[in-house]
């Protein structure tokens, strides 16, 4: 998995703007969880669908980044949590349990 470090408000436009040509998915993480933990470990080991770029971000580090994905895409904040940006718009979000790489691929096949 080649994580790309989310770690400021700005890559959000950025990200927004890639997500016109590929897809982006953003996993964000809070290093004190267990459950956060499992979930980055099983992603971790899967394949990563071919043409979609991970973005990681840490949420106890980065809070406020995390805050403003909630208000830009109108998600409710949890944890772990990943979320899926095509066009500019978050096109499928899943958290805790619910995250997997299978999910992930389908939703980028669509």
């Amino acid at each position: 998995m080649n994580w790309i470090p989310l770690t400021s408000e700005t890559q959000l436009q950025e990200i927004n703007e890639a997500s016109a040509s590929r897809t982006i998915v953003i996993f964000k993480h809070s290093t004190r969880c267990s459950i956060s933990s499992m979930a980055k470990s099983r992603l971790e080991r899967a394949t990563a669908p071919a043409g979609a770029e991970f973005y990681y971000l840490d949420l106890i580090a980065y809070r406020a980044v995390s805050n403003a994905i909630e208000h830009n895409y109108g998600i409710m904040h949890e944890s772990p949590q990943i979320l899926v940006i095509r066009n500019g718009k978050c096109i499928y979000d899943e958290s805790h349990n619910g995250i997997s790489m299978e999910d992930i691929t389908e939703q980028i096949q669509l």
